[in-house]
């Protein structure tokens, strides 16, 4: 766990871990780090922010929420990230039991996430700078590109608190 501009109390810790106990019950050997921070900005109501990441055998889960109270963002971003763990649990048990098509309730299953559009392009060798400009071109969130010097693919985005983020692989 980690503060970043904000004191992380003992009463905090403990707070925390105790509601994140609950992800780690249902997740086989989840690594979670969270983070705790504060918005500076006067502007924002909602100035204290918890983001967590959770890495599992399956998929990393990651959630952002903010609100007035520190315990209050706790709290929203362990039942956002129970949402995820459901989801994702359902999601693997349909795949078991492939015949299913409804819940015990009699619900119909929501179907699996489809791939409605392909896109192809060139991938083109750039710097990051570049990218960037190229992405505010386009008019996206995102954009992929080969970087000029370690010839990786990598991609440039746009970070909801300003600026761009950089994603290099490993």
């Amino acid at each position: 766990m980690k503060g970043r501009g904000v004191e992380v109390t003992d009463a905090i810790r403990s707070y925390a871990e105790k509601r994140l106990g609950k992800l780690e019950r249902q997740l086989p050997d989840p690594e979670i780090e969270l983070q705790l921070s504060a918005e500076q900005n006067p502007r924002i109501r909602d100035t204290h922010v918890a983001e967590a990441t959770v890495w599992t055998k399956g998929p990393v889960l990651r959630a952002r929420e903010s609100s007035e109270d520190v315990r209050a963002s706790i709290d929203q971003l362990v039942d956002k990230l129970e949402r995820q763990v459901t989801r994702y649990r359902e999601k693997r048990g349909r795949r078991r039991r492939p015949g299913r098509q409804a819940t015990d309730e009699g619900r119909q299953m929501p179907e699996e996430p489809q791939i409605v559009k392909t896109k192809q392009f060139a991938v083109k060798p750039m710097n990051a700078e570049e990218a960037v400009l190229q992405l505010e071109l386009i008019g996206h969130d995102f954009f992929v590109f080969r970087d000029a010097d370690s010839d990786e693919v990598n991609i440039v985005y746009r970070r909801r608190q300003g600026g761009y983020g950089l994603i290099e692989p490993q």
